[in-house]
């Protein structure tokens, strides 16, 4: 396939050997992703602890520049320049490009009041429930594969009909029974998992910007 050959795929296996195996994966993971985007979707993320902290990371890295500048598209910064002249050009100049992404860790208010009211294994799902539209995609980060409220919110969006991509580590079979493309690294102690799985979010989000503002 042509992204396995990809430079940033080539320069993740030079740095972590024990990924090559990933690689194929990784790349279905891109494929995906890109083609989501392509079609006006949005990314949904969700993970525990640690792999919160990556959902985070990932939409920091999707929505605004990264590797590379973003400029806004000619036409939206005479839009922004002809509508407010006295802002305009500070919005049109300063204004990135953004591939969209939510980080469904990020909200309290709604997750303590679900959490409260109903269960709170069932949070990332209801969120998923809600913000899923049949062009979206939810990436699900589990270093286990079987963090319950991660597994609640795949199966929504796979009912929903929404792309789903699970990252996890070596024993990831829970996941890879419902998600689209399942990126397992091959440990099984937390620390390893998380350690492995930065770089591999990192290589998406390069190739997914290469893809889109290159």
């Amino acid at each position: 396939m042509e992204t396995q050959a990809h430079p940033v795929l080539q320069k993740l296996v030079n740095k972590y050997p024990e990924l090559a195996e990933c690689v194929p994966a990784v790349t279905a993971a891109y494929e995906l992703l890109k083609q989501m985007y392509e079609q006006g979707g949005k990314l949904l993320i969700c993970g525990n602890g640690g792999s919160a902290a990556d959902s985070e990371h990932i939409v920091g890295e999707l929505m605004k520049a990264f590797s590379l500048p973003r400029p806004l598209p000619a036409a939206m910064r005479q839009k922004l320049i002809t509508a407010f002249p006295d802002d305009g050009a500070t919005l049109a100049a300063r204004l990135q490009g953004a591939l969209p992404a939510i980080s469904l860790v990020s909200h309290s208010a709604l997750f303590t009041a679900f959490a409260n009211d109903v269960t709170a294994d069932l949070v990332f799902a209801q969120q998923v429930y809600g913000y899923g539209k049949a062009s979206d995609a939810v990436l699900g980060i589990s270093t286990s594969g079987t963090s319950k409220n991660v597994i609640y919110a795949l199966q929504v969006a796979h009912v929903l009909g929404l792309r789903t991509i699970g990252l996890t580590g070596r024993n990831g079979s829970v996941m890879s029974k419902i998600c689209d493309v399942t990126i397992c690294v091959p440990y099984d102690s937390t620390p390893d998992i998380q350690e492995r799985h930065l770089p591999i979010y990192h290589a998406l989000c390069i190739m997914l910007e290469e893809a889109f503002f290159s």
